[in-house]
């Protein structure tokens, strides 16, 4: 899964695609590059971002969504935790929704995934972007992730969401210390073993920051590092900025894992 900001303030590529010509551009070389999905947001959820109005985010995300429809037989994911927003961008030409939230943040959005029949990603997020890293704690950070995908899980099956609809994300970088991130991504087949697909998003995140002592732009390593440790743990997905390298790091480990090498 590419990630497709088109915000001015998202942690690593924030304000890199003024318009949505660029931005179309970029989903574009993505797609040669070798994503599956692209994965378009127009709000950041780094941590401490402030929110935008839905006018706002629609005002970012509708023009990329039509045009690269228009370019790319890919599935399209939105990232959003906002009903309004996932229908106008469902309308728009998405595939699939990405909440962070896993349904919490709107009580409209599980009954919108189910009436759509799409794709849904559950996250898991300690508190909400603008709190969840003031102090994260948790007694069993792996146990307690997986309680709460499995609740979510069923809440989202209870509202008419089809089982084979639904992947789940423990959240890394979502309310979690490195420690948490990194006892997470040991315990990647805990999270497997509940049943839908699992993404992971370590990208050019904060923790391998802190392993490496280094800034996003020099943490392209790091994030191949923890991609491929995250794949050969039991990820089916991963959500990337750098689209090239990634794809490439994950044919060696899918060649690992299952004996398999491509041309």
């Amino acid at each position: 899964m590419a990630v497709l900001n088109v915000t001015p303030d998202s942690f690593y590529d924030g304000g890199r695609r003024a318009d949505a010509i660029q931005a179309v551009a970029d989903g574009i070389a993505m797609a040669d590059c070798g994503a599956d999905i692209i994965d378009i947001g127009g709000e950041s959820t780094r941590p401490g971002a402030a929110e935008v109005s839905e006018a706002e985010e629609l005002s970012r995300i509708l023009p990329v969504i039509r045009e690269l429809r228009k370019e790319i037989p890919l599935p399209i994911s939105v990232d959003t935790y906002k009903s309004t927003v996932a229908r106008a961008a469902l309308d728009a030409g998405a595939d699939i929704v990405n909440d962070i939230s896993a349904l919490r943040f709107d009580p409209a959005m599980a009954a919108l995934v189910a009436r759509e029949k799409v794709p849904v990603i559950l996250m898991h997020m300690q508190g909400t972007p603008r709190t969840m890293q003031a102090n994260p704690q948790y007694s069993d950070v792996v146990r307690e992730v997986r309680d709460f995908l499995a609740a979510q899980l069923y809440e989202a099956m209870d509202a008419g969401v089809s089982a084979d609809a639904i992947i789940i994300d423990p959240g890394i970088g979502f309310g979690k210390t490195v420690e948490h991130n990194l006892q997470l991504l040991r315990g990647l087949s805990v999270l497997a073993a509940l049943g839908p697909p699992l993404m992971v998003g370590v990208s050019r995140k904060t923790f391998l920051g802190k392993i490496l002592n280094l800034e996003p732009d020099q943490r392209l390593e790091g994030s191949l590092a923890a991609a491929v440790a995250a794949a050969l743990a039991g990820a089916n997905l991963l959500r990337v900025h750098d689209v090239g390298e990634t794809s490439r790091a994950l044919r060696v480990a899918d060649a690992l894992r299952f004996g398999v090498t491509q041309s």
